[in-house]
């Protein structure tokens, strides 16, 4: 596959990174609304921790690409103040593990902004923030609280899992008028992973969901990506776990319905319903923790639309019940281990 190729939207496209998308969805939304304005931690003069606003603040000026202090709760509540004036703020939390300062003000304000008003005011703000785990960043740079927004009326939730769908669904969230959590996998930033940490790094070159429009497009939310597809197992996933999911049932030969979700909420009810009736086995894999993560609602629902077109108890692999531990990384992560027992269990029902 070449560096550039024709597209069908959005304009040429060329390989990215998902850093690189992501850049790239904001500089458009920057060039494309003067209304969008970006604010977080060192996202200005210094480009971001991981750089995905490199450049942007020279390009557009220091009024529309900020720095802040050091104050969660202060990011978030500036924004939904900005959202209530009229403007589209993009702020970001620099790791998802620092994003409970600002919960009050996601929570109180920003998701109940146009409810509280009767449609008079909202808060059309999109929090970026790396999560996840997989870079040995321990318990406070490793956590995936994606459960605890879902949990919430009045936000959406999003996680890409390629570069294409980082820059698309970035761009439908900046365009929306409700508030939107953006969670980027950082595990992938770079390139997919297939699980098996002690296996060299891969890079998202030469990969057709890498080849990003340079333009303008957008991804609808709440609509899924089906990845694979087959007979034999449903495995329902978001983020990182899209890929490790899709190794594991390459090497084992298994033929699965992977749907990669994209978007939590609002969820893609109608595809995962599809496929689970089709396939009577469904597997949920995600890298947050077990109790009270979003699997456990997907069970629910799972179970309460195709109960009578299963074969075999709904399976989860998840994080476990601890902080994310330094050391012991490995065996947290739900590697290609768990998951291989896990559709084993499942297949042998």
């Amino acid at each position: 596959m070449t560096d550039t190729a024709p597209a069908i939207d959005g304009g040429e496209a060329k390989h990215m990174n998902m850093i690189e998308a992501i850049n790239s969805a904001l500089d458009v939304m920057l060039g494309r609304d003067e209304d969008v304005i970006l604010l977080g931690e060192d996202i200005g003069y210094f480009g971001g921790v991981f750089r995905c606003t490199a450049g942007l603040q020279e390009k557009y000026g220091k009024t529309r690409v900020f720095d802040t202090p050091i104050s969660e709760c202060g990011i978030i509540g500036v924004a939904v103040g900005m959202g209530a004036y009229g403007l589209r703020p993009v702020p970001e939390i620099q790791f998802a593990d620092y994003i409970y300062p600002g919960l009050d003000q996601l929570i109180s304000e920003a998701a109940r902004l146009r409810y509280r008003s009767a449609g008079e005011f909202i808060a059309p703000m999109t929090v970026r923030s790396p999560f996840g785990g997989g870079i040995f960043g321990g318990q406070t740079h490793s956590q995936s609280p994606e459960a605890i927004f879902t949990h919430v009326s009045g936000l959406k939730t999003v996680i890409p899992a390629t570069p294409y769908d980082a820059k698309g669904l970035l761009i439908s969230c900046i365009e929306d008028n409700d508030p939107t959590i953006f969670f980027e996998p950082k595990r992938i930033y770079n390139g997919p992973f297939d699980g098996f940490y002690d296996k060299p790094a891969k890079s998202w070159k030469g990969r057709e969901d890498a080849q990003v429009p340079e333009g303008y497009y957008k991804i609808p939310l709440g609509k899924a990506r089906t990845v694979t597809e087959g007979e034999e197992l449903t495995v329902l996933t978001y983020g990182t776990m899209v890929h490790v999911a899709q190794a594991v049932c390459e090497q084992k030969g298994v033929e699965a319905d992977i749907i990669d979700l994209r978007t939590l909420v609002p969820l893609d009810i109608e595809a995962i319903e599809a496929s689970v009736k089709k396939t009577g086995r469904c597997l949920i894999v995600h890298e947050a923790t077990r109790t009270s993560g979003f699997g456990a609602e997907l069970s629910a629902l799972v179970t309460e639309r195709c109960f009578y077109h299963l074969e075999a108890p709904v399976e989860r692999v998840t994080g476990f019940d601890t902080p994310y531990p330094h050391s012991l990384e490995w065996a947290y992560f739900p590697g290609p281990v768990r998951i291989g027992e896990a559709i084993d269990t499942i297949l042998s029902e």
